[in-house]
């Protein structure tokens, strides 16, 4: 699903990633860890298409994602990957119903559709009574899961997620590391996620580590 070789990428004179190759099946879980400043956000937001490396390739679902520019990238990112971020961005004028359907409008798709989609994807995520519920009269865990539901709107291949646990306390923390890997077995998702916590990596099919922009561990 995912093949990338040789990533590099600089800021300024500091060089944050340093020739990474990665890969990953579909439908596998894969975690990336390390220190703050490995460089994992960095490569993540590579791989999900919102940066553009120095050097180096980039093939997601049999598409060189690298060689598409302007319109074409972002249609490719609307319907091919979701992301999942530790501060969830919800849009606080919107419901959770209407936060979970605006992808699925920029993709262009009916109203109906995206409405019936979205309640599906609400409730089978334990939100079926906050379709009207607005981000601040959620709970932080039903706010991450109203921005799982966002990112799977448009059936992604891959799903991102950068620290999705990070702001939250330890029991709704081990509910949402549980629902990724239901989610998996249901939907298909190719799953990468970014993680200091090592319960989430274990549960992972494959956990890479990384310092100063390499890995150096795979299992």
């Amino acid at each position: 699903m995912i093949q990338a070789k040789g990533i590099e990428k600089s800021f300024g004179a500091l060089k944050v990633l340093k020739g990474i190759d990665f890969s990953a099946e579909k439908s596998e879980v894969v975690s990336i860890m390390g220190a703050s400043g490995a460089g994992k956000s960095t490569l993540l937001q590579i791989l999900g298409t919102l940066s553009t490396p120095d050097a180096g390739s980039l093939v997601i679902d049999g598409i060189d994602v690298l060689a598409l520019k302007g319109k074409a990238m972002a249609e490719f990112r609307n319907r091919k990957i979701g992301f999942v971020f530790q501060f969830h961005h919800l849009l606080p004028e919107f419901t959770a119903l209407e936060n979970v359907m605006i992808p699925a409008f920029i993709a262009g798709r009916s109203r109906k559709d995206a409405e019936e989609n979205a309640k599906a994807l609400l409730t089978d995520l334990g939100l079926a009574e906050r379709f009207a519920h607005k981000p601040s009269e959620l709970s932080g865990g039903e706010q991450q899961r109203v921005a799982i539901a966002r990112a799977l709107i448009n059936n992604p291949s891959v799903l991102f997620a950068d620290e999705p646990s990070g702001n939250l306390d330890s029991r709704t923390k081990e509910e949402l590391h549980n629902l990724f890997f239901t989610l998996r077995d249901k939907y298909g998702q190719t799953i990468i996620i970014v993680t200091h916590d090592p319960e989430l990596a274990k549960m992972c099919d494959r956990s890479l580590y990384m310092i100063d922009g390499v890995f150096v561990q795979n299992t």
